[in-house]
């Protein structure tokens, strides 16, 4: 895991963030702040992005990428980064500087939906709209009948149910604790939905992310453990899991 702090960064817990390793392949999925510099391999060794949705605590450090990678003596260019198009509308217009911009120089950019699929080196990657408020995609992650899926932010329901049915690891957002839930903006998880959730789904393990620093994260890990009836783990950075 590379960051897991929900809203903001935090001291030692960058935003979203997790590395997906298999074999040589390497992916950065979602890039909030702090997680650029926290990357637990070369940067360079990155082979792709993939980012979940436009909101800055899932993608700012495609700024630090882009700087980090194309203001050097030896310019990286053609990095896929896979995501919904408002991604790449609001950090295009952010730093692009008209037509035939360095961005797309360094950036090889793909836009993705729900019910596409992609293939990212050994690893195969199916995406699902999630119940957010701005356009965002889930990701389920497969290799050799083992897999991970990703919910990046949602509420509790939705059509990303089915694609994250029976998998073997969920990192799940948990935004809210019970006594923090915001009825108004139903479209984050309390830790208690995530265990409930994944409890239903039928996943092997939960690991939950996305937690604001502002909240107890052992209370949130219980929470979660209590509504799932098995252990629960949070995605401390630095910390790895094996699917």
């Amino acid at each position: 895991m590379i960051g897991s702090s929900g809203t903001f960064p935090a001291p030692g817990r960058p935003g979203a963030g997790l590395l997906i390793e298999q074999g040589t392949t390497r992916v950065w999925c979602d890039a909030g702040p702090g997680t650029y510099v926290a990357l637990p391999v070369d940067p360079d060794m990155v082979d792709a992005i993939v980012i979940s949705h436009q909101h800055p605590d899932h993608c700012t450090d495609l700024f630090t990428a882009f700087h980090a990678w194309t203001y050097r003596p030896d310019p990286r260019t053609g990095v896929a980064v896979f995501g919904p198009q408002s991604v790449w509308d609001r950090v295009s217009g952010f730093v692009d500087k008209g037509q035939g911009s360095v961005l797309e120089e360094t950036f090889d950019f793909t836009p993705v939906d729900g019910g596409d699929r992609i293939t990212i080196g050994e690893v195969a990657v199916e995406f699902t709209t999630m119940n957010h408020s701005v356009p965002t995609v889930g990701s389920r992650w497969e290799v050799n009948n083992r897999s991970l899926f990703y919910t990046g932010d949602t509420g509790p329901e939705g059509e990303w149910h089915e694609l994250a049915r029976g998998v073997d690891v969920l990192v799940a957002e948990a935004a809210y604790q019970e006594s923090t839930k915001n009825p108004e903006y139903p479209m984050h998880m309390s830790a208690e939905e995530a265990g409930d959730v994944a409890r239903q789904l039928g996943v092997g393990r939960l690991v939950l992310t996305h937690i604001p620093p502002y909240l107890d994260v052992a209370l949130s890990v219980h929470e979660a453990e209590v509504a799932f009836g098995r252990p629960v783990a949070f995605a401390t950075p630095g910390t790895s899991f094996e699917v």
